[in-house]
């Protein structure tokens, strides 16, 4: 299995696996929140394991991450390709998304909006372009945009350089398809994991048509496919895990007894379960990308082992009806 994969119709070459950072920069959604030299550790050892996809967004802890990245890249920026990701706001008024600690986020596709956005990224990311712009969440009422009008200033911003590929985070069918409507779309990002598979029904298939990477986020479930978790685990109030389906007793209990029988699939591949919980993702075509949140260098030191696994047709499918059987 190849390393290395071009990112939708464009020729970009990216890694397998690009490092996710939500969990970078902490904040009051994460049990460990002081991570920063961590982080930027992790940033910059990457490029040391062919990993050169990055994914960050202005709403991951209020532009934190993104000057986290920003800080770590900055003497190497031609070296990595970075997503981040426009439409979730605290700086103006918008529909109702969200609220974290004592802050409230907001939805704004607006061209206005966006216009504002990519230079305040700019600033965090300390550069003057961005690889792959994508939008985080889609437009609501309120404040409604189409999403014609959001690919018209894409479309602006990518003939002006300061953009180079436009994705879509967080997006149904219908909405892939009116993008396609209006521009070119490169690449999707979706929650996908062997626990939650429900991108297989349509989004994958409507990728694989029109050449559009998917890349799966969260393919750990939040670390519950590390293995690392047992069945006593109480996930705490206002993290990140808290309230989660697989994170209730019952759904815990049920994983963890799956992935005891994934064992002698581990001896197999000389690998860690979380490996494979990646490797399967991989497993499920070549135009899928998986995002690791790796928060230190030795987890994506682990987490990176996935890109050499190459899975039999019969373990993915053995993987699959476990699976299947819990959920």
């Amino acid at each position: 299995m190849s390393k290395k994969m071009k990112l939708g119709s464009s020729d970009v070459e990216v890694s397998r696996i690009g490092l996710g950072t939500w969990a970078i920069g902490g904040g009051p959604a994460f049990e460990n929140q002081d991570n920063e030299d961590a982080s930027i550790k992790t940033i910059q050892h990457a490029l040391d394991l062919g990993i050169n996809f990055l994914d960050t967004a202005p709403a991951y802890n209020f532009g934190n991450s993104e000057k986290i990245v920003g800080e770590a890249i900055k003497n190497r920026r031609d070296e990595y390709v970075i997503i981040t990701k426009f439409g979730i706001t605290w700086e103006r008024e918008g529909s109702f998304f969200n609220k974290v600690g004592e802050r409230s986020l907001y939805k704004n596709l607006s061209k206005k909006s966006i216009r504002l956005e990519i230079e305040s990224s700019f600033e965090r990311l300390q550069t003057d372009y961005i690889d792959v712009y994508m939008s985080h969440w889609q437009s609501v009422e309120p404040h409604f945009t189409p999403i014609s009008e959001t690919m018209e200033v894409l479309s602006e911003l990518k003939a002006e350089g300061k953009i180079g590929a436009i994705g879509a985070a967080n997006v149904s069918v219908a909405e892939v398809k009116e993008y396609l409507k209006h521009g070119q779309l490169d690449i999707v990002q979706a929650k996908y994991s062997i626990l939650d598979r429900q991108v297989e029904e349509e989004l994958l298939p409507l990728c694989h048509e029109h050449g559009i990477t998917l890349q799966a986020y969260s393919p750990l479930e939040m670390g519950i496919l590390t293995g690392t978790i047992d069945k006593d685990y109480v996930a705490p109030k206002g993290t990140a895990r808290y309230g989660k389906k697989w994170f209730e007793p019952q759904n815990l209990a049920n994983v963890v007894d799956m992935l005891e029988k994934w064992k002698p699939l581990c001896e197999k591949y000389e690998c860690s379960i979380a490996n494979l919980g990646i490797a399967w993702i991989l497993a499920q075509g070549e135009n899928l990308n998986v995002l690791s949140g790796s928060t230190t260098p030795e987890e994506l030191d682990e987490n990176s082992k996935a890109m050499a696994i190459q899975l039999s047709e019969a373990d993915v499918a053995y993987m699959r009806q476990l699976a299947e059987y819990i959920s």
